[in-house]
């Protein structure tokens, strides 16, 4: 498969589209900052172990072994740029409710989203440019659409952090008036996926054998080696199954939104990448419900199987 039927799509923005997109960027990153509780972040510092490696897991572990898979399985430089994006972004608020669905410790879920959405001000940008840096092809790509490193960390920060002070100041100064966004903004950042996984498809369905055969097979692996990486932390930390379920699900489900708005607003609309994104906010959600199904069904009262029995039979 030559690279230039995906390293060739790119998604042509005007001014005024890129303009659009900043401004969806930010209310998506208003919206997660709406979710945000001063007792998510107390739970992390009274419980730290979970919630502290699992964040570990996510921010930083997964970016390596991303890199990782890119250097070693060589996908298409802006497929392998997709998946860093993807791999550098926060844990997204469904990761919360995939958790309750499988029965895991939802406080655990919520305070690692919490934590990391305020940590990817930094992270987020971080990680994109120096794992893409590191890998050749990717580092090529980027200089092909001319970010340049510092400029890409200082605007990205801002387009991420002025939001995010913004809603977390509309919580604590205008409680009701960030209940009333909060469930809207999500369904608007909903709603940008979905339209732009469909006007993908629309525009690009030529290109939609090669998106099944180039693309899918890379995100459906990075998402199972997530999945992974969070039962295995679990694991080498001895977590209960409670927590378990929680981290893994966590850690594999990312705010892909977030980051097909950031390949659209800040690459360029490098479409390889976008598609990656898109795909990713489509398989997140599938393997996301089939564990939790799976884990439903397998223990439906994780949380009372730990309690130890203090009856006894005579």
């Amino acid at each position: 498969m030559t690279g230039a039927p995906i390293d060739g799509i790119l998604l042509n923005i005007n001014p005024t589209g890129q303009l659009v997109l900043g401004g969806v960027l930010a209310l998506i990153i208003y919206g997660v900052a709406l979710d945000l509780r001063i007792g998510d972040f107390i739970e992390v510092f009274r419980c730290p172990v979970a919630p502290v490696s699992g964040l570990l897991a996510q921010l930083a572990v997964l970016p390596a072994v991303t890199w990782a898979i890119t250097m070693l399985l060589k996908p298409q430089p802006s497929i392998a740029l997709g998946m860093i994006v993807v791999a550098a972004c926060p844990g997204g608020n469904i990761s919360n409710l995939i958790t309750h669905m499988a029965r895991g410790n939802a406080a655990l879920s919520i305070s690692m989203t919490a934590m990391s959405s305020l940590l990817a001000i930094v992270t987020t940008p971080l990680n994109i440019i120096f794992w893409a840096g590191l890998n050749p092809d990717t580092n090529a790509l980027l200089r092909q659409v001319s970010i340049e490193p510092l400029s890409f960390l200082g605007s990205t920060m801002l387009i991420l952090g002025i939001p995010m002070m913004l809603g977390l100041a509309t919580v604590h100064y205008w409680p009701r008036l960030g209940h009333l966004l909060r469930r809207p903004l999500q369904i608007l950042s909903f709603l940008f996926l979905v339209a732009f996984i469909g006007g993908a498809i629309f525009t690009n369905a030529r290109y939609l054998t090669t998106f099944v055969q180039s693309i899918l097979p890379f995100v459906i692996l990075h998402n199972a080696i997530a999945i992974g990486l969070g039962w295995g932390t679990a694991k080498l930390l001895r977590l209960s199954d409670y927590d378990t379920r929680a981290m893994t699900i966590e850690v594999s489900m990312h705010n892909s939104g977030l980051g097909l708005a950031l390949i659209l607003n800040q690459f360029d609309g490098i479409g390889g990448a976008a598609l990656v994104a898109a795909g990713w906010g489509v398989w997140h959600l599938i393997s996301g419900w089939a564990l939790a199904a799976w884990w439903k069904r397998r223990d439906p009262h994780p949380r009372e199987s730990q309690i130890p029995r203090t009856d006894t039979a005579e």
